[in-house]
């Protein structure tokens, strides 16, 4: 019998070029994935799973009373080792709402969590994730922060029409740093993984392209802050301090 509940995965691969072994980088004597499978506890919506290549990952969430799933160590994304750990975790098909956590985003506000699935009640989303007003000019020029464009269907909701790493849409208004946290029905994951990547995915380096270009609908909830992404010994001193 399907769930209304959805499942929360989590994403940790242990090798990264930039700070290595991050999943399992002491911030407030814990592992930073255990900081962030606490976040999607807190934000109480559905079973946590952390996917992971690593058995040192694994335990580190175990030792907490988490559950976790040993994926392969070759996938080519984040959405790729997910949708393998949805068959571990979830062979006979019950949830049919999967969150995609990332797992480097150890300040990340619980209730982020809830907002990225309110899209998900119009039938017509197929996928939906956050975005948050730039207030920094810096960032906006800035090719690794990510834009979403989008039309306003109310003040907290876009529908996202393309996402860039330049510097859009033209003109007066706001814009859009798009916080990489995703709600997908699991028709839409199971049909976002069966895609070859796509040509303006490969030339902006960003995924969320792939199901643009195949029509797929992504809608984006703005929220108030944007959580802190750990990708190299700076940004873990910045999250070492928010949460000592």
């Amino acid at each position: 019998m399907a769930s209304p509940t959805p499942l929360v995965l989590i994403p940790s691969r242990l090798a990264a070029t930039r700070l290595p072994d991050k999943p399992l980088a002491d911030i407030a004597g814990e592992p930073m994935i255990v900081h962030v499978w606490r976040r999607a506890m807190d934000a109480n919506i559905g079973d946590v799973v952390v996917a992971t290549d690593s058995d040192r990952v694994a335990d580190a969430i175990s030792q907490v009373g988490g559950r976790a799933v040993l994926t392969r160590a070759d996938h080519p994304s984040g959405s790729d080792r997910i949708f393998e750990a949805l068959q571990i975790s979830d062979p006979d098909q019950t949830h049919q709402t999967i969150v995609n956590l990332q797992g480097d985003l150890p300040t990340l506000d619980p209730a982020s969590i809830k907002a990225c699935l309110v899209p998900l009640e119009d039938d017509q989303v197929d996928i939906a994730t956050l975005g948050a007003i730039i207030s920094d000019e810096a960032e906006k020029t800035n090719p690794n922060i990510v834009k979403i464009i989008g039309s306003p269907i109310t003040d907290r909701r876009l529908r996202g029409l393309y996402f860039t790493r330049a510097t859009a849409p033209y003109g007066d208004g706001p814009l859009y740093h798009h916080i990489g946290i995703y709600a997908y029905r699991r028709s839409a994951l199971e049909r976002f993984v069966s895609l070859q990547p796509s040509y303006l995915e490969k030339r902006e380096r960003l995924e969320q392209l792939r199901a643009i270009e195949d029509g797929m609908r992504i809608d984006a909830m703005i929220v108030d802050t944007v959580p802190l992404g750990v990708d190299t010994p700076h940004d873990l001193e910045l999250a070492r301090q928010a949460l000592s």
